[in-house]
């Protein structure tokens, strides 16, 4: 399996410091790379920060500073989130990069060289929270009387002069997509956007003059390109695009947007026209993932419960935090977190179970065995273990990480770590120390190949914590793709040559609950 993968995540608008759901994202788009790159495929991981628009220039007035200078002091807060919680990026672009820039313009003359751009007035219903246009009839009133989007933010009147893209034209063809099957998912977001496309398509104001801060329109230099023309364009432009690069025509049509519920619209309506517009191929999946709540509630700053991602992971950990979010949240679907599901499953799951595994079986290889492995020969019960732990790490495992069922695909393999620590307690390796030795190093040696397995097929999930486990096994830093895992019938030479396992540092120690919400 060596053909490319290209994976985005949707580039965050830095008008406010990053909360737990651009972690969320960036964290499942990382394990996706990860999890490619362990199947031994070439993969480009792109995320980035989305810099223009009418809001930034606002939030920028607001704190007296210029755009430019608000865009380089919050995009460098996104990127030192990415780079703690180990988000293995090839690039964190910028919408203010020069060769976006170029990019940008250049789609836009293909869409105007397609007769698909045409100069009109818009009037119509703006937010700028949401940086979209929105019709009368998407519109709910608020408590007071107020118009707000489907979305439930406000709503401005906007007329002014705008370049238009002819999205109507593209209605049937949209449908098309929409119907193809793995284009759009979950299926409930298929039915949302089919339903949204059937409605008709109206054409779509992509320039504004209200404002400069943003890219300039080609020949119109008062115009600066609607936010999202700008933004979904970072994509093509992080491959070069408008030049037939090698990584250009390597990676593109790309193979996953993973983007949030509430931008859906933008991803498989706005950006499969502009591209069919341009005569470019579109991408072949988007995944719209739910919302992160914070203890069932959406985190706002009105009510005060907007969380630091870096604050979680100092706390419990960069990788507790990455393997909790996609143990506990059926990915695609809404999912809730607060501290005490953080330390309750972490320590049911990561300290007791998988870490007690490691911990007990290496103490005992070092204490009983001098920290020496031995050939042997697996026995009917062991080699019965070692197929629950295969069947878990080479099928069951990647099977729902190709489907993006995270939560699923954790599941396999924490039954498969309750196998192993069911077979020490029958097995009872202690006890076999004084009756039976040489079942006894059975015993611990097939519960190390075990914990070997277990540790390479986690490893997009918790890097740093199955590449400690992998060191202490002796498993050779250039065997720990998928392709290295044991097979039923292979328990061959396993680790490095004249390894020999030392006393072992826990794991995964237990967390208790940081003060402040133990009170």
């Amino acid at each position: 399996m060596s053909d490319p993968y290209y994976i985005t995540t949707a580039i965050s608008y830095p008008n406010g410091p990053p909360h737990i759901g651009h972690a969320y994202e960036a964290i499942a788009a990382d394990v996706i790379a990860r999890f490619q790159r362990f199947r031994g495929r070439e993969v480009r991981f792109q995320t980035g920060t989305d810099e223009h628009g009418l809001k930034m220039a606002r939030k920028a007035e607001e704190q007296g500073k210029k755009p430019r200078e608000l865009a380089d002091e919050m995009s460098g807060r996104f990127r030192r989130m990415c780079d703690a919680l180990d988000i293995s990026y090839d690039r964190f672009i910028r919408t203010v990069d020069a060769d976006h820039h170029r990019a940008s313009q250049a789609i836009w003359r293909a869409m105007e060289a397609k007769g698909d751009l045409y100069l009109d007035r818009y009037e119509g219903w703006y937010s700028v929270r949401d940086e979209a246009f929105y019709d009368e009839k998407e519109l709910v009133d608020g408590e007071g009387g107020e118009r707000l989007s489907p979305q439930g933010t406000p709503v401005e009147w906007t007329v002014e002069e705008s370049w238009f893209f002819r999205l109507s034209s593209y209605q049937e063809k949209l449908l098309a997509l929409l119907r193809t099957p793995g284009f759009l998912e979950p299926e409930s977001r298929r039915n949302e956007m089919i339903a949204f496309a059937e409605g008709g398509l109206r054409d779509l104001s992509i320039s504004r003059t209200s404002f400069d801060w943003g890219v300039k329109v080609p020949g119109s230099d008062d115009h600066v390109m609607y936010v999202w023309v700008d933004a979904l364009t970072n994509y093509i432009t992080g491959l070069g695009y408008p030049d037939d690069t090698e990584m250009w025509r390597k990676f593109w049509p790309a193979d996953l947007h993973l983007i949030g519920k509430d931008i859906v619209r933008f991803h498989t309506i706005y950006w499969p026209a502009f591209l069919m517009s341009a005569d470019l191929p579109t991408p072949k999946k988007v995944f719209g993932h739910g919302f992160l709540l914070n203890r069932g509630q959406k985190e706002s700053k009105s009510l005060g419960n907007v969380t630091d991602p870096l604050t979680l992971a100092d706390s419990f950990g960069v990788d507790t935090l990455r393997y909790f979010l996609l143990r506990e949240v059926a990915f695609g679907q809404d999912g809730s977190y607060s501290p005490e599901a953080i330390v309750t499953r972490a320590n049911a799951e990561l300290a007791n179970s998988f870490g007690n595994l490691v911990q007990r079986t290496l103490s005992m290889i070092h204490k009983n065995m001098d920290g020496v492995l031995e050939d042997f020969s697996p026995d009917g019960v062991d080699r019965s273990l070692l197929t629950v732990v295969q069947d878990a790490c080479r099928e069951a495992l990647p099977e729902a990480f190709e489907r993006l069922a995270f939560s699923t695909g954790l599941e396999e393999w924490m039954r498969a770590v309750f196998a192993c620590n069911q077979y020490v307690d029958e097995q009872a390796p202690w006890a076999l120390r004084k009756t039976d030795p040489d079942r006894m190093k059975a015993v611990l040696q097939t519960l190390l190949i075990a914990i070997r397995d277990l540790a390479l097929a986690v490893q997009p999930v918790i890097p740093n914590k199955a590449k400690a486990v992998l060191d202490a096994v002796g498993c050779e830093p250039e065997r720990r793709g998928f392709a290295d895992l044991s097979n039923e019938g292979w328990f061959g030479a396993l680790v490095a040559s004249g390894h020999r396992i030392a006393k072992p540092e826990p794991i995964f120690p237990r967390l208790e609950l940081p003060q402040t919400d133990a009170a």
